[in-house]
């Protein structure tokens, strides 16, 4: 069995607790309970994080499965996730490792961070290291120790996540983190409340700390029927992220499909069309996620000239409308940083 590792972000209270205070649930812990996350556990008055190297999940993915659309398009990145996740989605697409903790730590193999970043160097055409699949705030010790020899190694470093997550470690992070997808999962607090166990300030914060921080920023919003699907708040939502983070910050509406707690039908394709064309209205890149052979919503058009710039077939991706710089071939309009 590896040895424990202490978590950060906490205090010692009275009678053996602990208050953790990594995210904005601030859980009280006594003696042998774990948090909401359900990795981090209090042992003898001290916070320990359970998940410290275990790695549920390792994959050579392309970016635009992040989804990242504007960020070194059509490369790769070593991805990997771990168990855990301190939001309680009753819809949730990945409920096998994010609802769970470590059930059998004596059996879990332990993976070193120089041993991620290795293998993330060994790979051709590998632009860095993914923190994704679950949610990887709740893994912040080893993201942040795997994120520090990542980016001395000269590796770029991609943080998917939900965004709820404290000030003091949310610095942290996105002062270690090269770009970021966060699921904005919907625009009210009942929403949040009553579907995800948590609210909807503290992941605005994120996304407001991170454009102001000038880090690469792409926001993905789940449609799910009758749930978060009134065209009012979402009208409300695009107006917000454009005005906040600007309206070349690229979005992702993403088709719901039934999944763990939840048996409402799919998305009706109409629905997403219809979310499509007011977000449009605000913001000059949103793409469709989700759907088969899209016949919109896929690929990138310069929003000066409307030349297509990035064609997308799955995830093959071509970018023959861009110039070394990531600037319109025809106009010259920068689309993309980083290429």
């Amino acid at each position: 069995m590896e040895p424990l590792f202490e978590a950060t972000y906490y205090e010692k209270k009275a009678n053996g607790k602990v208050r953790c205070q990594l995210c904005p649930h601030n859980c009280l812990i006594s003696p042998g309970d774990i948090g909401i996350c359900l990795v981090r556990k209090n042992i003898d008055g001290t916070l320990y994080t359970e998940n410290y190297g275990v790695v549920s999940a390792i994959h050579f993915d392309p970016i635009e499965k992040k989804p990242l659309y504007h960020f070194y398009p059509g490369k790769g990145i070593l991805s990997i996730g771990t168990y855990g996740c301190n939001l309680k989605c009753s819809y949730c697409q990945n409920s096998g490792i994010s609802q769970t903790g470590i059930l059998h730590p004596d059996l879990v193999k332990h993976t070193k961070p120089r041993k991620i970043v290795n293998e993330a160097l060994e790979m051709t055409g590998n632009i860095g290291i993914a923190y994704t699949y679950n949610e990887p705030i709740i893994w912040f010790e080893y993201v942040k120790d795997v994120s520090i020899l990542a980016r001395e190694a000269g590796l770029k470093n991609v943080l998917v996540s939900n965004g709820y997550i404290n000030e003091n470690p949310r610095k942290e992070i996105i002062e270690l983190t090269d770009a970021f997808n966060i699921d904005l999962k919907g625009f009210t607090n009942d929403f949040y409340k009553n579907h995800t166990s948590s609210f909807l300030e503290p992941v605005k914060a994120t996304i407001t700390d991170i454009n102001k921080a000038g880090k690469h920023l792409e926001i993905t919003n789940l449609i799910i029927p009758s749930l978060n699907d009134d065209p009012l708040i979402f009208e409300e939502m695009v107006k917000w992220i454009s005005g906040e983070t600007g309206e070349e910050t690229v979005l992702h509406l993403s088709r719901y499909f039934p999944h763990f707690k939840v048996s409402l039908p799919p998305t009706e394709i109409e629905k997403l069309d219809e979310f499509y064309q007011i977000a449009t209205k605000y913001l000059k890149y949103v793409y469709l996620g989700n759907v088969a052979n899209p016949s919109k919503g896929n690929n990138t058009f310069c929003p000066e000239c409307n030349s297509e710039v990035i064609i997308r077939s799955g995830y093959r991706t071509w970018t023959s409308g861009l110039d070394d710089q990531g600037q319109c071939k025809n106009c010259g309009h920068k689309i993309i940083e980083q290429i």
